[in-house]
């Protein structure tokens, strides 16, 4: 702790916005202290021992891309331990009558310790013959669509995800996109559902069954759910691989250590075990923070990591807030994004019967077994999860690490990576979910041996499954234990997200702001949230974008 008790800015909460915003401050030259409940930081970007002795899983995110965050070459995070792997396989997709897909990289990364990469004319072609085995249709839709991406869309994605909202009457940079034919994004795209969208552009089953579910990862959302023109050009990537697939070396965790390692050089403090309680308030300003254990932190800023309901209905309880504000932040939608999040130990890794039609099939960072059935995904899923808990038939996304990052388990051995949609954590109880989650694990293990008949019991030596019920208990601004933090439908996004009265990163105190998933862009990590909650406060402060030397040193 500061010997005075006092800083310039305090962050609360150091989940991984938080410690990605803790830098961008001290950076400008405030003395900065980031408190945080937890004993690790990282918040979702954490990792833990296990499945088994030996095993290193992540127990949140696990497919992350922060070598595109501004931060990630703003600190300089590769030279404090953070380093990506970048497999040319991308995505792979086997379906139950034997068919599958395989996805590769339109961009491929050709020098893995510089993160540089280029378009690959050879693995578009791979794809594009991939796809022309089941419709040239859509195999041509992915030839003009990967033209519009390039040209329109990743352009005009980045500074939507990289700048705060604009106001209402002036476009966003993806609305700047509508109304021009060449960029393929019509006005009514951005009211489309999911399904509509997958029907709308694609025409085979293969990839209208794969846009949907890709839409639950990008998203969080279900087939019904209206997801704007964020979740169209986000999802469309995804689901063809434009993007390389990554690997963490290291696991998750490795973002966070690296973020903190970048913060301490630059003067920032850091203070775990430390749950901030209140914000001290006088008059329509803060004044500093409480921790739970009864110790003052006076601060003349406050960025909180935590969501709008946790920032002003519990941290700033004793401030009178508007009916109106008070209403909203509690009528934010977030029944969409739950997920059952397993780490597998096996013996070795799945092995496909669908690889002898389709060589080459397995080892793709992101792999999707399940029905070969649009219409099943769009009208019966939904239902059956949120009765059950989980559907009959299960659509998972899976992934193994450890062929290419060995050292998170021991020799010889793999550990599988596998997430799949789950009900809002407030539908079951404690007991029913404990229920849930052990069907759940049976019902996935038996299904798969369908499509790899080698994930037989004799090769699974330990699994954890974490639930919707784990996540809001270990993580409680995951409310409702999904990952969205508020869920990704059009009326929660960008100049709207979460509330539209607080949608800009500022509170209803002039010197506190929030750079949580909550805000624009959202969730997964690399998104802008805390990259875009500095810009307004740089504004608002006058406070230096790019400047290296910290105040207390140039003084």
């Amino acid at each position: 702790m500061a010997a005075d008790g006092r800083y310039d800015a305090v962050v609360v909460g150091g989940g991984h916005h938080g410690t990605i915003i803790a830098c961008y401050l001290a950076r400008a030259g405030l003395k900065v202290g980031v408190f945080e409940r937890k004993s690790q930081f990282g918040g979702g970007a954490t990792s833990c021992s296990g499945p088994a002795p030996g095993f290193l899983m992540n127990r949140f995110a696990h497919w992350t891309r922060f070598y595109g965050h501004p931060a990630y070459h703003d600190f300089n995070l590769q030279a404090e331990g953070l380093h990506y792997i970048f497999p040319d396989e991308n995505q792979g997709v086997v379906f139950d009558d034997g068919s599958s897909f395989i996805g590769y990289s339109a961009f491929k990364f050709i020098e893995n310790s510089t993160d540089r990469h280029a378009y690959s004319q050879e693995n578009v072609d791979r794809t594009h013959k991939q796809i022309c085995r089941f419709s040239q249709r859509d195999a041509d839709t992915y030839l003009d669509l990967l033209q519009k991406y390039c040209h329109y869309w990743k352009p005009a994605f980045d500074r939507h995800r990289f700048a705060p909202p604009s106001p209402w009457g002036t476009p966003d940079p993806l609305e700047d996109l509508l109304g021009r034919p060449e960029t393929g994004i019509e006005p009514v795209h951005q009211f489309m559902t999911v399904r509509q969208l997958a029907y709308d552009v694609f025409e085979s089953p293969e990839l209208r069954t794969l846009f949907m579910r890709a839409a639950s990862i990008t998203t969080g959302c279900f087939a019904d759910d209206v997801v704007g023109l964020q979740g169209l050009i986000h999802t469309v990537p995804f689901a063809l691989s434009f993007e390389p697939a990554a690997i963490v070396v290291g696991a998750s965790q490795s973002i966070s250590d690296a973020l903190v390692s970048a913060g301490r050089k630059l003067g920032a403090e850091y203070f775990c075990e430390s749950e901030v309680d209140e914000i001290l308030i006088s008059g329509d300003r803060a004044t500093g923070i409480r921790l739970k254990h009864g110790e003052t932190i006076a601060a003349d800023l406050i960025v909180s990591g935590l969501g709008l309901p946790q920032t002003v209905l519990r941290l700033m309880r004793k401030i009178n807030v508007t009916d109106r504000i008070a209403r909203r932040l509690k009528n934010i939608h977030y029944d969409r994004g739950q997920l059952f999040l397993a780490n597998i130990a096996l013996h070795e890794p799945p092995r496909y019967a669908a690889a002898e039609r389709n060589a080459g099939l397995g080892p793709q960072p992101r792999l999707l077994w399940g029905p070969k059935d649009p219409d099943y995904f769009a009208t019966r899923y939904q239902p059956e999860i949120f009765l059950k808990g989980h559907a009959d038939r299960v659509y998972p996304f899976s992934a193994v690490d450890t062929l290419w990052e060995s050292s998170r388990a021991p020799a010889g051995k793999h550990l599988v990576t596998v997430n799949e949609i789950a009900a809002p954590r407030r539908l079951f109880s404690a007991q029913q979910w404990r229920d849930i989650k052990e069907s759940f694990k049976n019902r996935l293990l038996e299904q798969w041996r369908h499509f790899a008949p080698n994930m037989t019991p004799d090769n699974l030596i330990a699994i954890s499954l974490i639930g919707p019920d784990d996540v809001e208990n270990m993580l409680p601004d995951m409310i409702e234990g999904g990952y969205s933090e508020g869920t990704l439908i059009a009326s929660q996004l960008g100049r709207f997200r979460p509330i539209p009265e607080l949608a800009g990163y500022r509170t209803i105190l002039k010197n506190v702001y929030t750079c949580s998933s909550n805000l624009h862009s959202g969730p997964s990590i690399g998104r802008g949230s805390s990259y875009n909650c500095f810009q307004v406060i740089a504004a608002d402060l006058a406070l230096p974008m790019d400047m290296a030397v910290s105040k207390r040193e140039s003084n």
